[in-house]
């Protein structure tokens, strides 16, 4: 242990600082709470049940009366569910979900839904260990040494139900032309994960093939699950493969990748390979996040939200195999450069969105 000597004014930021770390501890294991809830099911038993003792909730969600007592004690303090009486006897009480709360967290296709923050806490233990190996030997880690994938595709989910096609495809007038047109669309997204860009684009417009390369295979073999559940199997193929096979047909009317730029080792080698696939008269589109111009402080939320899951995960994944190392913090002059370097030219479109950038690519 090392003793520091602290002046007035070092005492009255250790008192600052100390708070600040306090909090984000206590606020990590409210969210564990909430991750609990979520896999007991619980929530969905506190929805629209109206008021309920910790007897219900037991009953009903098939958990010990006890720990449905703390639990629910503990989510009223931590401001998750309301008490109408907190005066009376523990058997007594009786607690709600409001039905703003309920949205909040069941609701998967909602903006709001913040089940996949909870979902991050389980995933530290992980990360952490992960990164620490990392961070000493200074090379990189597989995408899949992670086991990410289902918490970012419950990230992005709402994203693609309320985007994709009411704002981001629009931005594209040549592409959304032909796919109002009735005529057939195909179209390829490049490092598509578990496939929920492509079933959406697929669901929307009947005309549009849609074929999804990634190189994780658990990503992929839910992607294929989902599409047969979708019902559009027949329109959406997800292969486990390298997009830059020569093999693959290209000629595509549309090339994409969402969110994915930042993690590959070789940016420019995936923008010349999506630029391939579209040939002459394709349209690309690159949609990765959107970070401020320039390294500041003090940092916005997103911002913060970005270098944090950049040193757990992101950086490390575009480090392997020699990676240029881009991490989730790209920069919309990362993007030029990595465009200009694979001889294409960089528009940024005109669509707001709190996290993530458009790039159409010339």
């Amino acid at each position: 242990m090392r003793d520091i000597t602290l002046t007035e004014a070092d005492e009255a930021q250790v008192e600052e600082f100390a708070g600040n770390l306090f909090m984000a501890g206590l606020a990590a294991m409210e969210l564990a709470n909430v991750e609990l809830g979520v896999r007991l099911g619980l929530y969905e038993t506190l929805a629209g049940a109206g008021a309920i003792t910790a007897a219900d909730l037991a009953s009903r969600g098939g958990i010990g009366i006890r720990y449905a007592q703390e639990w629910l004690e503990q989510q009223t303090v931590s401001g998750v569910v309301e008490v109408e009486d907190a005066s009376v006897s523990a058997a007594q009480r009786r607690f709600t979900l409001p039905n703003a709360h309920a949205h909040v967290l069941l609701d998967d296709d909602s903006e709001a839904c913040m089940k996949p923050v909870a979902a991050v806490v389980p995933w530290l233990k992980g990360a952490i260990d992960i990164m620490e190996r990392a961070f000493r030997a200074g090379d990189g880690v597989p995408f899949g040494a992670f086991d990410l994938h289902d918490v970012q595709a419950a990230f992005t989910r709402p994203v693609f139900v309320n985007h994709l096609t009411q704002t981001w495809l629009p931005a594209l007038p040549d592409v959304q032309a032909k796919l109002d047109s009735g005529l057939a669309v195909r179209i390829a997204e490049v490092g598509c994960g578990e496939g929920l860009a492509a079933i959406t684009i697929a669901k929307a417009y009947p005309n549009a093939s849609v074929d999804g390369y990634d190189l994780d295979d658990a990503s992929i073999a839910i992607a294929q699950k989902a599409a047969a559940s979708a019902g559009v199997s027949d329109r959406v193929r997800f292969e486990v493969r390298d997009a830059a096979d020569p093999a693959i047909d290209g000629d595509y009317d549309l090339v994409l990748s969402i969110e994915m730029l930042h993690d590959v080792p070789d940016p420019v080698g995936i923008l010349r390979t999506m630029h391939r696939l579209a040939g002459d008269s394709g349209a690309l589109l690159v949609v990765d996040e959107r970070t401020e111009d320039t390294f500041a402080v003090p940092a916005t939320e997103m911002e913060r939200l970005f270098y944090a899951f950049s040193t757990l995960h992101c950086l490390s994944v575009s480090l392997q195999d020699g990676g240029v190392g881009t991490g989730t913090v790209i920069r919309a002059d990362d993007v030029r450069r990595y465009a200009e370097t694979a001889s294409l030219a960089v528009e940024i479109l005109d669509v707001e969105h709190p996290q993530f950038r458009l790039y159409r690519l010339r």
